[in-house]
């Protein structure tokens, strides 16, 4: 065993994550953040139950906080697309279970996928007007 310290190549390429889906899925941050205010029906439903979940950070909906990029209905199955606000997001596994869960329990879902993607990344941007007054009213200045 050598007692010379251990080098890293800090040229190489950070390692991804498998949880993780780092496509690009053709979104442009202008059309982001997807609020569901044209929604009808099931997905209305959905949209409604994504609402009222909170990060765990601050009280502020994860929609308003920009965080969902988007729903998808296909029949009765359900997909959210969705970013953290940074990759290393210790609330990850907590908050897509509560995510799936609250999906799976909308009427008329029968399957709830959820796609976490980080592009295009997300930034205080995405936040909604809501979500700004939401932060602002909690002491964040933004």
């Amino acid at each position: 065993m050598s007692n010379e310290p251990q080098k890293y190549d800090i040229e190489s390429e950070p390692t991804a994550c498998a949880y993780t889906d780092y496509s690009k899925r053709g979104q442009s941050p202008d059309e982001l953040p997807a609020t569901g205010e044209e929604a009808t029906g099931l997905e209305k439903r959905i949209w409604d139950a994504l609402y009222d979940i909170e990060d765990p950070e601050m009280p502020i909906s994860i929609v308003d906080l920009g965080l969902i990029y988007g729903v998808e209905v296909k029949g009765d199955t359900a997909t959210v697309v969705m970013t953290l606000t940074y990759t290393g997001c210790p609330a990850r596994k907590m908050l897509t279970e509560e995510i799936e869960d609250a999906v799976a329990g909308v009427e008329g879902v029968e399957d709830a996928d959820l796609e976490l993607v980080w592009s295009p990344p997300w930034s205080i941007e995405m936040v909604t007007e809501q979500g700004k007054d939401d932060l602002r009213e909690f002491g964040l200045s933004i």
